[in-house]
């Protein structure tokens, strides 16, 4: 057990009065901070580590304030005496990307059921927007009170460092920076006294299993435009929404706001452009240091569609100033050989996972690969010899609640994962596509498949990035 973990299972019994049952890690998201679902038999709650205090703070005092403006965001149930370790509500469902991911149709565009989710979020932004900005404190606010002219600039140099450079896109460092200037200028001319979400983007909205929105991840939360989070969350590259889409919902979203305040549509919709650049090129930063610097492939693969959706931007969303030196450096990306390599390129790791029976021989790996494992299962405590089992298979629970009783299964479980994450996270770095995990056993019934089941389970809840196939070859016939 880490120290992590022992500290959040302390703060869950001073909240609750009792040892949580089970505790889970979530899934890693982009950030450094670590999630867990920590349960008991009459509560359940999300444990959070983050090593920067003053972003925790941010979060908690949002969170707080977030709710008493009546929004759907978690509650802090508890918080460490040093602010490193706390406690919200969980949130059960999925991330409106993953929704997206699951409902696409044919042409890859959104079913008219995601269409709904994304027009209810952009019902509820307005409102995060003009009633969170009265109870927020901004003195809360990591890293800072304002996305101004500061911010801006260092999302643009952000860009310039981790994704110009580093992509081999030829600039020149003055002009480049005029025409920084130029558009922070413009920009800065927004009105700014509204809550910034900073990170409104598919990933940090929750759907639950009644079709209500809840939002998560807004610790980056600050004054600013009211451009900025819309834009985030249309032209979330991997999110891939067609214009046309994105349209409708841009109007929708104007529809909204203007049930709250009053402004001038037209310049509100070329505000927006520029602002769809920027969360473009923030994003490409990231993009550039998570995935080119950081060797993290899932990163790489946002590259493409990010492309395209600054290539639509360039060619229907000319901007009413004059940046003729970034737009060539946009234009250039577009076209950049470097980036093509991206372009459908299968940087996804992919493990199978199987189990098989040795009467019946060796599992084939369709991908020529040849990369992998295959363990044996025989040693262990097989239920097949008892009759009471026979009629069942490693997924049905009196042969789960069997193997819970036997240390060795425990211990060949945990070996076999060892074994395999190193290897993950060395095909992962090289960006290798395929790797196989299988299990043996005299059958192909119980044991196997009790252990390949236990595999893809932990590879699933430690490596979200990457795809993972569950074979059961005997019984999938």
């Amino acid at each position: 057990m880490t120290s992590t973990e022992i500290q959040l299972i302390s703060l869950f019994k001073t909240k609750y009065g009792v040892e949580p049952s089970e505790i889970e890690r979530l899934p890693l998201s982009g950030s450094n901070r670590e999630y867990y679902k920590i349960s008991s038999s009459n509560a359940v709650c999300v444990g959070t580590y983050g090593n920067q205090i003053k972003e925790n703070e941010a979060f908690i005092s949002f969170s707080n304030s977030l709710k008493e403006a009546e929004l759907p965001v978690p509650e802090i149930l508890a918080v460490s005496d040093d602010k490193l370790y706390y406690l919200q509500t969980y949130i059960e469902g999925v991330s409106l990307f993953d929704y997206l991911e699951n409902h696409r149709l044919s042409d890859g565009s959104p079913d008219n059921t995601t269409i709904a989710l994304y027009k209810k979020t952009l019902s509820v932004l307005p409102k995060f927007q003009t009633q969170g900005v009265k109870y927020i404190d901004y003195d809360k606010c990591f890293p800072r009170k304002r996305f101004d002219s500061q911010s801006i600039m260092w999302d643009l140099n952000y860009f310039k460092y981790y994704f110009l450079k580093t992509t081999h896109t030829f600039f020149d460092e003055q002009l480049l920076e005029n025409d920084f200037q130029t558009l922070t200028e413009y920009l800065c001319t927004a009105d700014s006294d509204y809550f910034l979400y900073r990170d409104f983007q598919s990933r940090n909205i929750m759907v639950t299993p009644e079709g209500e929105v809840k939002f998560i991840d807004y610790q980056g939360g600050r004054k600013g435009a009211l451009h900025y989070d819309v834009a985030s969350l249309l032209y979330d590259g991997k999110a891939a929404i067609p214009p046309e889409v994105r349209i409708e919902l841009l109007d929708y979203y104007i529809n909204e706001l203007k049930k709250y305040i009053k402004f001038d549509e037209k310049a509100f919709r070329d505000m927006f452009a520029a602002f769809a650049y920027v969360r473009i090129m923030q994003a490409c930063g990231s993009y550039g240091y998570r995935g080119f610097l950081e060797k993290k492939p899932h990163f790489l693969a946002s590259i493409a569609p990010a492309m395209k959706n600054l290539k639509y931007l360039l060619e229907y969303q000319k901007l009413p100033i004059e940046i003729p030196h970034l737009e060539k450096c946009l234009e250039d990306l577009t076209e950049s050989q470097f980036l093509k390599q991206f372009e459908g390129k299968k940087t996804v790791l992919t493990v199978t996972v199987g189990s098989f029976s040795y009467r019946k021989g060796l599992p084939y790996d369709p991908s020529g690969n040849g990369g992998g494992f295959i363990f044996d299962c025989r040693a262990i405590h097989n239920p097949g010899r008892y009759e009471e089992y026979k009629c069942f298979n490693g997924k049905d629970k009196p042969v789960v609640d069997f193997f819970a009783k036997e240390p060795e299964m425990a211990e060949f479980i945990s070996l076999t994962q060892s074994i395999v994450k190193i290897s993950i996270a060395k095909y992962i770095k090289r960006m290798f596509a395929n790797l196989s995990v299988y299990f043996g056993c005299t059958g192909g019934q119980h044991r196997s498949v009790y252990c390949a089941e236990r595999m893809a389970e932990f590879i699933r809840k430690n490596y979200p990035e990457v795809n993972v196939v569950l074979i059961h070859r005997e019984q999938d016939k």
